[in-house]
């Protein structure tokens, strides 16, 4: 009997912690409004007043890397105070999402799929660098000795060293209205940003 009560608990014990490990790992995530641009380099993200207007948007973001593309549908939704950010699965289930405000960043990703889903900074991250006016990045960047170039239908990303981290290219002038496609010639990596569906105020 004390053999049988023993395993027992030692197995109520184990399922307790599994389901708290569960609980843990469903939690929102809080953190600084700074996400990495490169290994030990941080730089504060713009406030979503800085864009210049409101604005709601359905995107859909496809990745391509090792000749391999993966596809994101994401909701956007911009007002001078928050931005929010949700990114579904093709059968329309949230998988991850974003909530930035009063300096601080929200993250959630589904439990189970951290390893295989972009960190949700870095979608924000991508989607700030092409939308936000480039005079909203001049001083974030100018903090770590990066800049950000613009000529028409274009940017280039530009390191501290004066090495092009990443180009982005817009198909329209207005990038709401066309695809956008970031490559990141460092990491080997292409986004593709094409806006589904957008209202601006």
């Amino acid at each position: 009997m004390k053999n049988i009560r023993k395993r027992t608990n030692s197995m109520l014990t184990l399922l307790i912690a599994s389901v708290m490990l569960v609980g843990c790992a469903s939690k929102p995530m809080v953190q600084q409004n700074q996400v990495e641009i490169k290994p030990n380099t941080l730089v504060t993200l713009p406030t979503p007043a800085q864009l210049g207007y409101s604005l709601t948007a359905s995107q859909l973001i496809t990745a391509t890397w090792n000749k391999q593309s993966h596809q994101l549908p994401v909701q956007l939704q911009v007002d001078p105070k928050r931005v929010a950010l949700a990114g579904f699965s093709s059968w329309g289930t949230r998988i991850l999402s974003l909530d930035y405000q009063d300096q601080k960043v929200e993250t959630y990703v589904m439990p189970g799929l951290g390893a295989t889903l972009p960190d949700p900074k870095q979608v924000l991250f991508n989607i700030m660098i092409t939308l936000w006016p480039i005079n909203a990045w001049q001083a974030p960047l100018e903090q770590v000795g990066w800049q950000l170039k613009q000529t028409p239908n274009h940017r280039q990303l530009i390191d501290s060293k004066g090495d092009i981290i990443a180009d982005i290219d817009y198909k329209n002038v207005n990038p709401l209205k066309g695809e956008i496609i970031f490559t990141h010639h460092q990491q080997h990596y292409t986004i593709d940003i094409k806006t589904l569906q957008s209202t601006q105020k």
